[in-house]
């Protein structure tokens, strides 16, 4: 294989996953896009980072299965050689007020967003070539605790301690560790269920008054993806200025 960068991006997809999969690719590396379940984005995914100036492969796994998480590295291996930056953007989010909150919802998400969350990074951090990046995704809801968020927070939470710690875990390996918290991003992972009014309370929230965009997001991925050395065990929170 050539000395070209490989990356798996987690729910690649779609949503802010897929751009930044797009985003890899035209900085020229050759990018792993999981998909859960829906093989048809996955694939519109590929031939989207192919375009953008990279290579590109699918591959399915349930993240919350250990088993199915490494072999998601050994597929990027096998593939493309080895395995250099991981991006984890994939999760789920339930809103409800904490005494509304079902049970069976609260364990969805810190099945998929913390034990999800923990398997990648696993799996992931004795395969990491030297000079690679690995990056959690956590959320600006984290700090800006907005009420009927009390499950996805307590999830997002544990991410960002699960990345500190493992930044400090890869000591001498070259490796950084961060995460990236958007805050309120235009996809339908964020507009699904919410009407007009509290969409636009949430666009003006932000000092630049609007909301943000995956590419916005994806242009952080990619500085701590490359250039980013000397950033390590952060926290970086996109969200246009939201204190």
């Amino acid at each position: 294989m050539d000395n070209q960068r490989v990356a798996v991006v987690t729910g690649g997809s779609g949503g802010i996953g897929r751009v930044v999969a797009e985003r890899l690719g035209a900085d020229g590396m050759s990018v792993l896009v999981h998909y859960a379940g829906n093989r048809e984005r996955a694939d519109e995914a590929v031939k989207a980072v192919e375009a953008a100036g990279g290579r590109a492969v699918a591959a399915r796994a349930d993240l919350t299965d250990a088993d199915q998480a490494t072999a998601l590295f050994e597929t990027a291996e096998r593939t493309f050689g080895g395995v250099d930056v991981v991006v984890n953007t994939a999760g789920i989010m339930v809103l409800a007020p904490l005494t509304e909150l079902s049970l069976d919802d609260f364990d969805r998400m810190l099945d998929t967003n913390v034990r999800g969350t923990f398997l990648v990074a696993r799996a992931a951090a004795p395969k990491l070539r030297r000079g690679g990046a690995l990056i959690t995704f956590s959320s600006s809801v984290v700090g800006l605790a907005h009420e009927t968020y009390s499950g996805y927070v307590a999830a997002k939470a544990g991410v960002e301690a699960m990345t500190r710690v493992l930044a400090k875990e890869m000591r001498g390996r070259d490796v950084t560790v961060n995460a990236v918290a958007p805050g309120p991003t235009a996809t339908s992972f964020f507009l699904d269920g919410k009407d007009q009014a509290t969409i636009d309370r949430f666009a003006s929230a932000a000092p630049l008054e609007r909301l943000g965009t995956p590419e916005d997001t994806a242009e952080v991925v990619a500085f701590l993806a490359g250039p980013a050395r000397w950033i390590n065990g952060q926290i970086v929170r996109v969200n246009g200025g939201i204190i």
